[in-house]
């Protein structure tokens, strides 16, 4: 069995293009790349990871592709394409060739219109996908569940994952409305969901591990152990949290578990997933 980290980063950081890591989170303003991340997923044997996209152009797909090229534990990319560009499929069947392009992501939870994900040239980029084999992340915050229940109803056979839970208000403990959507959207068994970007949603400072437990129950009954992945959203995490720490909150959670299931969130619904 594969241990997969599902969900992490790499960049060279550069102050404008990567704007969003402002200065509450001034100890990741530095550069990321993969022999930072080897020995952490040698510590917790893990064997491989799926980098995904920071930055929203074809450049960030170039340099995260190329990592990959000379990594073999980087196993898969999601990056990033102009899902409305009437060039789309053109795009899709360059992307195609490189067997390391697993899928692909929007930043849709930083968009002003919250059903951004409804737009007809949006939804016309996602029909194209999965006749080229791609999945898509879906990053969200919960205001954007509803809208997105509507979006993946339109796609039945399309491979989702939603990214960090959707991001439920961890800081805040609110969960009752968080819960209903989520539970809503895990009723599509085409769709996943990664266990990841907790510790950033909850106190920086004051976190405790029993904190995520609702969510982490929320998400188990919901998904299934064989719709759900680990991923540590590392370098980010760190502005919470530890490598270590990530890995541990998830270790002794889903410890409940059977073998065969922790099988399938540390590593094989990954290898499914992506086609690893």
């Amino acid at each position: 069995m594969p241990r997969i980290d599902s969900h992490q980063h790499f960049w060279k950081f550069n102050p404008l293009r990567d704007a969003w890591i402002n200065d509450d989170m001034r100890s990741i303003q530095r550069d990321f790349l993969p022999e930072d991340l080897k020995r952490m997923l040698d510590s917790y044997s893990f064997d491989g990871c799926i980098s995904v996209q920071a930055d929203q152009s074809t450049t960030e797909n170039k340099f995260l592709l190329d990592l990959a090229s000379r990594n073999e534990f980087v196993r898969g990319v999601v990056g990033w394409v102009d899902l409305q560009s009437p060039g789309l499929h053109e795009q899709l069947s360059l992307y195609s060739s490189n067997k390391l392009m697993k899928g692909f992501r929007h930043v849709l939870q930083g968009e002003p219109q919250r059903d951004f994900m409804l737009r007809p040239d949006f939804m016309r980029g996602i029909s194209a996908l999965n006749s080229f084999g791609f999945t898509y992340d879906i990053l969200i915050f919960p205001d954007q569940l509803g809208y997105t229940k509507k979006f993946i109803e339109a796609f039945p056979n399309q491979p989702f994952v939603v990214d960090h839970l959707a991001k439920p208000y961890i800081r805040e403990k609110k969960l009752a409305e968080w819960k209903s959507d989520i539970s809503d959207i895990a009723e599509y068994e085409n769709v996943f969901c990664k266990v990841s970007g907790m510790v950033t949603e909850a106190d920086w400072k004051n976190w405790e591990a029993s904190d995520f437990r609702p969510y982490l129950d929320t998400v188990l009954e919901a998904f299934g152990p064989s719709r759900l992945m680990f991923g540590s959203d590392w370098p980010v995490c760190q502005v919470a949290a530890t490598y270590s720490s990530v890995v541990e909150v998830a270790v002794k959670y889903f410890g409940q578990l059977s073998r065969h299931e922790q099988d399938s969130v540390f590593g094989n619904t990954a290898k499914k997933f992506y086609n690893l």
